[in-house]
């Protein structure tokens, strides 16, 4: 099994939640986050000073899928979160080891 974690722009969030539907992956978390990457943020303008924003809003997913579904979410994120521009986005994965339903004890694939 793996955790998809998915950082994306909040205005894509919709787009994305939709299509990962669409494809079949029905469980996911949303929180909203601040961050920066590469860019280190950006330089805004008010009332002709200028100021920096540093850390930018941004939209966390996670979502626990079946190693078989990986690179249909990894796809699926990718083509529905992408603008070519600065700030898109990055996307870890992680190895999960086990996962318990707590509602039927099951374990494993059945419980994701």
């Amino acid at each position: 099994m793996k955790e998809v974690v998915a950082i994306i722009r909040p205005e894509k969030l919709h787009i994305v939640k939709d299509a990962l539907e669409e494809a079949g992956c029905l469980g996911i978390t949303v929180s909203e986050v601040k961050g920066r990457g590469r860019q280190l943020g950006v330089t805004e303008r008010y009332r002709g000073t200028k100021y920096k924003v540093d850390l930018l809003p941004k939209t966390k997913l996670e979502i626990v899928i079946n190693d078989e579904h990986l690179e249909t979410v990894i796809k699926v994120i990718v083509d529905n979160a992408q603008t070519g521009d600065i700030g898109d986005g990055k996307i870890f994965i992680f190895n999960i080891e086990d996962v318990v339903r707590i509602r039927t004890n099951e374990r494993g694939k059945t419980a994701v």
